[in-house]
């Protein structure tokens, strides 16, 4: 499988930290990750952002191992935050777990998650 990054000059080009679009050839293999939060194997979330959010890739990151993939794999990630002022402490985890990697991604606030701790939440599109 190649992916190829989208991101055409008429829309400024290069957009940063993500891709515009992402065309995978031939798409051999799917694996489409329900929304992960930042709790650990006990249910418990940290009251600390960057603790959840390392702790929400960690989960996606398990899920992919258990599908035979990677962060690399990543073609599409959702992004839901609940305090906007979380952003960058999120856009530097994500640059530390992407490690350079730059999927088409969508980032949105939202008043709230399903309960009133939970800060971040991720849902992924893998491919190979």
């Amino acid at each position: 499988m190649t992916t190829t990054r989208i991101n055409p000059a008429s829309m400024g080009g290069e957009p940063g930290s993500y891709s515009n679009g992402i065309k995978v050839e031939p798409a051999g293999a799917a694996l489409y990750v329900a929304g992960q939060i930042g709790i650990d194997a006990k249910g418990i979330a940290s009251p600390d952002f960057s603790e959840q959010a390392v702790q929400a890739w960690s989960n996606v990151k398990s899920i992919l191992d258990e599908g035979g993939m990677t962060l690399k794999d990543i073609v599409k990630t959702t992004i839901y935050l609940t305090d906007p002022s979380d952003y960058a402490a999120f856009v530097k985890v994500r640059a530390e777990v992407l490690d350079g990697h730059k999927p088409a991604s969508t980032l949105v606030y939202v008043s709230a998650l399903v309960k009133p701790e939970w800060k971040v939440e991720i849902d992924v599109i893998a491919s190979r």
